[in-house]
């Protein structure tokens, strides 16, 4: 792959310029850029043949209104050759991601799904939620559309087969069966209730459950309750009826269930009045685990086909395909995209637009849903760009803002200090930007609030002037909500005066006489004072804003304490990672009893060899 960008930028614009580049290229493929006069990245496309592609756009009056206004736009261009057209495709969902392109069809939302992970580095294996990379040893079973999906599958899942949810060191330090075993979530394998060997049984029943083999593991609880009840066996009879029962419950959550698709994703586009919705629904198992709601940005692009094809690439530019992918409208290039999603998992993957029966149905469910979505979402998108255009005039901001920050702290007595980030726009809280601060600082004075705040700015802005500083992507707010009065406003604009970005739009948000809601003064540099009536939409507007951040702030606080109260000084011991660390635990019953423990007990520990000894030994004997 070789960058073949000119070294001058032409002085000429539009299909001039555009043209000026045709002698440069070969028939090589490739992704090529359309940048604007200050270099903003207008465009990312790819192509079998950069020079025909190039070439059509150099030719007026056949293009649609929206390509003619980017080519009026373009004043250089940029060009990555590739081996394949397939490594075009895939490096072109890759800088549309990145790069965010004014006149590409964006994929907004970028979260992650959960799935649900069955532990494999343990005799009593954990089950959990696990969302991100799966980097755990262990069998993966999604993706769940939501965090909520999972957690009632798990649940069930409890009920079904008792299996520990609890962390590996909490599971080492136990000395008597937790609450989940006195509600029949659990087995106690911590105490020894359930061996090894029953408890890697019902491990595979849930995994054949999970896989879709459910029919089966009811057929042999059944017969298993069946025995247990002749032979007088009366409590466990009824216990396994309840996980029998667990195990339906499961099944009539889970909604929709197809019988003659086992794993597929159903992707359905329904586009009106210049916006889109599409729903992706995840079928693992034959089951429906859930679905979730996409309104991509259009830039004026009206095609289905080339909606449809943009979002499946960045849809799964970092996702996993399944075998079959069920849409529908056709792509541009149903092949190319099919060869570069079975490229990333080194399987066949089927893209289908099923006309009849199940699938067909399925497709149909989906598209009911994206209809009805885009109706529901444009009716709120209407009354947020009134709420929106109403803050602008209230206070006399140029344009409605198009992304606002709000930011807050929050700590016990300075202790696990967390600073939060909520964003909010036309299609309101956009919960996959928010962000959380640990904060670091160590010359910050417990409790100083405003010494928190200054640390995430200056961390979020600093990292902002990195990645974007000519402010090309919608990653920079052009409004800051700030929680507090005159002082704190001045504070934060000397910060953003030290950043160099004080052109940002900033409002102070003080609680007002009495501290009570409705009575909020409004803080701006060099203005005085401000306040809203009482009953104005945009005051409740402010006030949701600020009670999500406070919400947002204190939840991570609350997650961060959480975590610290299950530590235990092992994890800092370099070397000492989950295995050891339950081995130590195992054998001294609790992290305070190796803090005391000599050289030679350490020695005796499985799997802690001598020079580890002495590292363990050197951590709590030879601080300070």
């Amino acid at each position: 792959m070789q960058d073949d960008a000119p070294e001058t930028t032409p002085a000429l614009t539009g299909y001039d310029c555009i043209q000026g580049y045709l002698r440069m290229l070969d028939s090589s493929p490739g992704v090529y850029r359309m940048l604007d006069a200050e270099s903003r990245v207008l465009y990312v496309g790819k192509a079998r043949n950069l020079k025909a592609r190039v070439s059509n756009y150099s030719r007026p009056g056949q293009h649609s209104g929206r390509i003619e206004r980017m080519i009026r736009e373009t004043a250089s261009m940029m060009f990555l050759t590739t081996r394949t057209e397939t490594e075009a495709l895939l490096l072109e969902q890759n800088l549309i991601k990145q790069l965010k392109p004014r006149y590409n069809v964006l994929l907004r939302d970028d979260k992650s799904f959960p799935n649900i992970l069955v532990a494999h580095d343990h005799p009593f294996p954990q089950i959990k939620k696990h969302r991100g990379a799966k980097t755990e040893k262990g069998d993966y079973y999604g993706p769940f559309a939501s965090a909520g999906a999972v957690n009632r599958t798990l649940n069930q899942l409890q009920k079904a087969f008792l299996l520990r949810n609890c962390t590996d060191s909490t599971f080492a330090s136990r000395s008597r069966p937790c609450l989940l075993y006195q509600i029949k979530r659990c087995s106690a394998p911590c105490v020894g209730y359930i061996n090894e060997a029953e408890y890697a049984e019902s491990i595979a029943d849930a995994a054949q459950f999970l896989s879709g083999k459910s029919t089966a593991v009811q057929e042999i609880l059944a017969t298993q309750m069946a025995e247990a009840s002749q032979a007088m066996e009366f409590e466990r009879a009824a216990a396994l009826r309840d996980r029998i029962r667990a195990l339906t419950s499961v099944q009539t959550a889970q909604g929709i269930n197809p019988r003659g698709v086992t794993e597929a994703d159903v992707i359905a586009l329904h586009l009106e009045q210049g916006q889109a919705c599409v729903q992706v629904f995840f079928i693992r198992a034959n089951q429906n685990w859930g679905n979730h709601d996409y309104y991509p940005r259009l830039a004026g692009e009206d095609d289905a086909g080339k909606v449809m094809q943009a979002f499946v690439g960045q849809f799964y530019s970092d996702r996993d395909p399944p075998r079959l992918i069920l849409l529908s409208h056709g792509l541009e290039d149903p092949d190319l995209m099919a060869d570069a999603l079975a490229s990333k998992i080194g399987l066949k993957v089927e893209i289908a637009i099923p006309q009849r029966g199940e699938k067909a149905e399925l497709v149909e469910g989906a598209q009911r849903n994206a209809r009805e979505s885009l109706a529901r979402h444009m009716s709120e998108t209407a009354t947020q760009g009134k709420l929106l255009t109403g803050l602008a005039e209230a206070f006399e901001l140029d344009t409605p803002p198009r992304r606002i920050e709000l930011y807050d702290n929050s700590h016990i007595m300075g202790t696990d200090a967390v600073g939060a980030m909520v964003v909010a726009g036309p299609d309101g809280f956009e919960k996959g930007q928010y962000r959380k601060f640990n904060i670091k600082g160590t010359n910050i004075t417990p409790g100083d609030d405003f010494g928190m705040m200054k640390e995430v700015l200056t961390r979020r802005f600093q990292r902002l002037l990195k990645e974007d500083p000519d402010r090309e992507t919608l990653a920079w707010p052009d409004l800051l909500l700030i929680d507090g009065g005159a002082g704190q406003v001045s504070a934060v604009h000397e910060i953003m005066v030290e950043l160099g970005v004080e052109d940002i739009a900033m409002i102070g948000v003080a609680k007002g006489v009495d501290r009570d809601a409705g009575k909020e003064e409004f803080h701006r540099i060099g203005k005085h004072p401000t306040a809203l009536r009482h009953n104005d939409p945009v005051l409740y507007f402010i006030q949701r804003m600020r009670d999500e951040v406070h919400r947002f702030a204190i939840g991570s606080h609350r997650a961060k304490r959480a975590k610290a109260v299950g530590a235990t000084p092992l994890d800092d011991i370099p070397g000492v990672g989950s295995t050891r660390k339950r081995a130590l635990l195992a054998h001294f019953g609790s992290a305070k009893a190796v803090s005391r423990a000599n050289l030679a007990d350490l020695k005796a520990v499985e799997g802690i060899s001598g020079s580890m000894a002495e590292t363990i030994y050197a951590f709590f004997h030879e601080k300070g």
